[in-house]
C-alpha cells in the first residue's frame, strides 16, 4: 500500500511546483508557547499527510562518543508511556503508514506518512516518539548488538565507508569528522543512559520544529499541533558557538587504507567545498552536471565510456552547516588505479582549462531544470525542505529564485564559478585497496599516510 501512495505522490505532484513556474506553495508558520516551530502546508491532491520534525541532535554533539547521536535517534522507537516497540510497528504497518528516525551531522529527525483517515492514531504516536519515550532497555541492548555486528560487517564494503575515511582525512578535529554510526569501541560504550541523557539535552523546542504538509485545514491543524505538543517542557536550548573548520589545505595529501583481499581500488579526490548555505550553490550546482552529476558527465563520458576503467564515476558536494567538501569519486581494478586517477584530474584539469561553452552550459541548464523541481513536487519532500529551512536558516527564496539563477548563469561566470569551488590543486586523496600493489604508485599524488582497513576507527 506504501508504494501505492508513494506512485500516486509522484503521478498528481502539485503542479504549482512545474517548471515554469517554479514556487514553493503557501505555507503557514509559527511557534507554540514552549518554543517548538511549527510549519503548515496545504496540500489537496492527495488524501495524505506527512508530517517531518527535526531538533538540534545531530552527531556533531556526540563528543566522544561516536554513534551517540544516531542510537539515540533510534531508540526513540523502542517504547514509549503508551505504546510498547512492537505496538508502534503493529500500528503503523496495519495502517499502512510510515515512520522512522534517523540522525545526521548537523541534526536529527523524524519522518512520517499516512492516510487522512490514519491521523488519530498516527499522531498519538508521533506525540508518544517525541514527548514521552522510555528508551526500553532490553530493545535498546539488542539494537546495540546490532549495530556493533554492522559496523563490523561495513568494512568488508569499502564503498560504504570511504566516506568516514575521507571526512576524518578532511575535516581534521572538528566533529564532521566523526563517523555519524560510531565505532565499535565507542558504540559498546553507549548506555541506555548516555541516550537518555542525549535525548533529554538536545531534543528541546527551543531548537525544534515540526513541519505537516498534505490534505488537511490549517486551522484544524494548527490545533490539533498545539493541543499534541504545547505543553512539552524540556530543558532550555542550549546556544554553541563554533568556529568552521579550515579546509584550505597546504599541501595534496594520500590516505591510504590497506585491505589484504582488495581486487579493486575504491578512491575520493577532493577538498574544500561549500557549506549549506552557500549564495552560490545553484550555479556551482550547474557547473557540477557537466563534471560529474549526470550520466553523460564528463567523469562518466571518460572513465566508464571511453575507456571502460569503471562501471561509474562522479563528483558531488556535500554541504553542512558549518562547511562542506567537494570530492570525485569511483573505483577501478588495482592494475588501473593510477590511469583513473590521472584520467579522473585530467578531466577536473580540462574543466580549469576550457571551462564550459554556450552549448556545454545550455544542455547543463537544461538538465538541472528539469531535475530539480522534481524533488520538490511530493508533499513528504516539502514537509523535508521545511525542516531544512529551520535547521539551516534559510527562506523559500532558495526555491523562488532557482529558475532565475539558473538562467542568470553566463559562461564567464562559470568560469568564475570553477575557479573559486572547484580545487584544483592541493588535493586531498583516499584510497582503499591493496596497498602492496598500489603504495609506492600513489605516493606522486602527494605525502602518504597508512591505515588498516580491519582496525578501529578511521
Amino acid at each position: 500500500m506504501r508504494n501505492i501512495l508513494l506512485a500516486l505522490l509522484l503521478i498528481t505532484g502539485p503542479a504549482v511546483l512545474a517548471q515554469k513556474e517554479f514556487k514553493l506553495p503557501k505555507y503557514e508558520k509559527f511557534r507554540l508557547k514552549n518554543g517548538l516551530t511549527v510549519y503548515l502546508m496545504e496540500q489537496h491532491e492527495v488524501p495524505l499527510i506527512n508530517v517531518s520534525s527535526v531538533f538540534d541532535a545531530g552527531s556533531i554533539h556526540d563528543g566522544d562518543r561516536y554513534g551517540l547521536a544516531n542510537l539515540t535517534a533510534d531508540a526513540l522507537l523502542f517504547g514509549t508511556q503508551k505504546y510498547t516497540k512492537a505496538q508502534i510497528e503493529e500500528i503503523t504497518d496495519f495502517a499502512g503508514a510510515s515512520l522512522s528516525t534517523y540522525a545526521g551531522k548537523d541534526y536529527s529527525g523524524l519522518s512520517a506518512s499516512f492516510t487522512v483517515k490514519d491521523q488519530d492514531k498516527i499522531f498519538d504516536i508521533i506525540q508518544q516518539i517525541l514527548v514521552y519515550p522510555v528508551f526500553d532497555e532490553a530493545e535498546f541492548n539488542k539494537h546495540k548488538q546490532r549495530t556493533i555486528l554492522e559496523l563490523t560487517q561495513q568494512k568488508e564494503s569499502p564503498r560504504r565507508v570511504i566516506g568516514s575515511y575521507f571526512n576524518a582525512f578532511v575535516f581534521k578535529n572538528f566533529p564532521y569528522a566523526n563517523p555519524e554510526g560510531g565505532v565499535q569501541s565507542t558504540v559498546e560504550k553507549v548506555s541506555q543512559g548516555d541516550v537518555k541523557a542525549f535525548y533529554k539535552s538536545n531534543y528541546t523546542t527551543g531548537r525544534g520544529a515540526i513541519a505537516v504538509v498534505g490534505d488537511f485545514k490549517t486551522a484544524e491543524m494548527k490545533k490539533r499541533l498545539t493541543t499534541l505538543f504545547s505543553n512539552w517542557k524540556t530543558a532550555e536550548s542550549r546556544m554553541y558557538k563554533r568556529i568552521a573548520p579550515d579546509l584550505n589545505f597546504e599541501k595534496s595529501r594520500v590516505l591510504l587504507v590497506n585491505k589484504d583481499d582488495a581486487r579493486e581500488t575504491t578512491f575520493y579526490i577532493g577538498g574544500k567545498g561549500i557549506d549549506y548555505n552557500s549564495a552560490d550553490y545553484i550555479p556551482v550546482m550547474v557547473v557540477n552536471t557537466v563534471l560529474g552529476d549526470r550520466f553523460t558527465s564528463w567523469l562518466n563520458d571518460a572513465l566508464r565510456v571511453n575507456s571502460g576503467l569503471t562501471y561509474g564515476a562522479g563528483s558531488r558536494f556535500n554541504r553542512y552547516k558549518y562547511a562542506g567538501t567537494f570530492m570525485i569519486s569511483t573505483f577501478t581494478k588495482n592494475e588501473t588505479t593510477i590511469p583513473a586517477v590521472d584520467m579522473a584530474l585530467q578531466v577536473l584539469d580540462s574543466l580549469h582549462t576550457y571551462g564550459l561553452n554556450e552549448e556545454i552550459l545550455a544542455s547543463a541548464k537544461a538538465y538541472v531544470k528539469a531535475d530539480f523541481p522534481p524533488q520538490y513536487e511530493s508533499a513528504d519532500a516539502l514537509a523535508g525542505l521545511l525542516s531544512e529551512m529551520f535547521v539551516y536558516g534559510f527562506d523559500e527564496n532558495f526555491i523562488n529564485t532557482f529558475q532565475v539563477k539558473v538562467d542568470g548563469l553566463t559562461t564567464v561566470q562559470a568560469k568564475e564559478i570553477i575557479a573559486q569551488y572547484f580545487p584544483k590543486d592541493k588535493l586531498q586523496f583516499v584510497f582503499i585497496g591493496k596497498a602492496s600493489e598500489i603504495k609506492n604508485q600513489v605516493a606522486k599524488y602527494g605525502d602518504v599516510t597508512e591505515k588498516q582497513l580491519k582496525t578501529e576507527g578511521f
